[in-house]
């Protein structure tokens, strides 16, 4: 009453799994959107903070004793010496020195003579 007979599928083959996953397509070109989004990501995010990395430390590697710089935590002071590869020895005043981890001096705003 109810319930309608079934009729068997005539003599066509069912999709497979792959076909109706993937649309029938290769792989790479299924592939290929995430590469794409992996290469945009590389050039806009990580190599950019690379160079920058780089900059940094190119820039903390090459201080000299007089150098103006700005520290982390905003304090603008003079390099007195290079205590050693992590630590170095700022002037904040006539008389007030202090020393700071290399790494937390943010900018060079001028060179010593």
């Amino acid at each position: 009453m109810f319930i309608t007979s079934a009729f068997a599928e005539t003599a066509t083959t069912a999709p497979s799994v792959a076909d109706t996953v993937m649309g029938g397509g290769s792989i790479f070109t299924s592939l290929l959107p995430i590469f794409l989004i992996l290469g945009v990501f590389f050039f806009l995010v990580i190599r950019p903070q690379n160079k920058r990395f780089q900059e940094h430390r190119n820039m903390i590697n090459n201080l000299q004793k007089g150098d103006k710089v700005v520290t982390g935590g905003g304090l603008i002071a003079t390099v007195k010496k290079t205590v050693n590869d992590d630590e170095v020895l700022l002037e904040l005043a006539e008389g007030v020195q202090v020393h700071a981890v290399r790494s937390t001096i943010m900018a060079v705003r001028s060179k010593a003579d």
